[in-house]
């Protein structure tokens, strides 16, 4: 247990940013997988590709949005996002530009 003051303090803002980081990084996995069950799902409806490519291209535009703002409050690295953006942009463009 802490005995200075300042040590307390430390607790409790460290409790604060681990919920804080926690739910950012469980947002972030979300916006991830329904962009990636969307691919999964135009993949597999390859005749009506086109239908997809605007949704898909949103929901790209939210996840990155997502991982940038994740980076600026100190959740994510900045070369963790950057990766994750790069590994979802090739699956898009895969599947759209092929």
């Amino acid at each position: 247990m802490a005995h200075h003051k300042s040590s307390k303090k430390r607790i409790k803002t460290s409790e604060k940013r681990n919920l804080y980081n926690r739910s950012m990084k469980s947002r972030l996995k979300t916006y991830i997988r329904h962009f990636s069950e969307l691919l999964e799902k135009a993949a597999d409806d390859v005749a009506n590709l086109a239908q997809y490519k605007d949704e898909a291209e949103t929901k790209f535009r939210k996840v990155v949005s997502e991982l940038h703002k994740a980076v600026s409050k100190g959740v994510l690295q900045r070369s963790t996002a950057g990766r994750k953006i790069s590994r979802l942009s090739a699956h898009l463009g895969k599947l759209f530009n092929a």
